[in-house]
């Protein structure tokens, strides 16, 4: 495990090694992240009354404009971030659907 005290800012590292060292803390935050995101899709499969509820593609439009949004904010490529969140949501999606069938 990598000690967030030994996590340099980009512009303190010194060498490569710190950088790989602070990419893969971030890496791990980010993992750890969707493991507690998959948490709440399994929980959200609860409140579903149909598999078409489960896919809910309102939902999925305005979870993608608004990331779309974050990732400009955040000065990224929307499309790209698009695409990574329509795979990760598609995923989850058909996890929940596991769950949701054998409530």
């Amino acid at each position: 495990m990598i000690d967030k005290n030994h996590i340099l800012q980009p512009a303190q590292c010194e060498n490569i090694s710190d950088i790989r060292r602070g990419i893969d803390f971030i890496d791990r935050q980010i993992i750890e992240a969707l493991a507690q995101r998959f948490e709440f899709v399994k929980a959200a499969a609860k409140f579903k009354i149909s598999n078409s509820s489960v896919k809910a593609p309102e939902r999925l439009k305005t979870m993608v404009a608004q990331r779309r949004i974050w990732a400009i904010d955040n000065k990224l490529n929307a499309d790209i971030i698009e695409k990574m969140f329509r795979d990760l949501i598609h995923y989850f999606i058909d996890e929940e659907l596991k769950n949701w069938q054998e409530k």
